[in-house]
């Protein structure tokens, strides 16, 4: 598994995401080729998956929705989005076990 690239931007993190949707659950997977690997169980329809990224992210950051946007790939499965939150925060976030 490669690391994944957290590079920071003016406004935060960008982080690139590799999503599939439809899936059973939402779930954060893994990582892969530098990008993180997720899962939404709603249908690539009408931004249903992309509104199911931003709250998976949302909640496994602890950051408000509003502080994740979308700025490349909204129709595709690999996405890049930023975090307003430092490269530092966003590792140590998404490595602490879930609750």
């Amino acid at each position: 598994m490669s690391p994944l690239e957290l590079t920071p931007v003016t406004g935060g993190t960008r982080l690139r995401l590799r999503v599939k949707p439809g899936a059973r659950r939402n779930a954060i997977v893994g990582e892969h080729g530098g990008a993180l690997k997720v899962s939404v169980n709603a249908p690539p329809d009408r931004g249903r998956a992309n509104d199911a990224v931003i709250g998976l992210l949302a909640e496994s950051l602890d950051v408000p929705a509003s502080a994740i946007e979308i700025v490349a790939g909204a129709t595709s499965q690999d996405k890049t989005v930023v975090v307003a939150l430092t490269p530092d925060t966003v590792r140590a976030r998404l490595e602490k076990p879930p609750t």
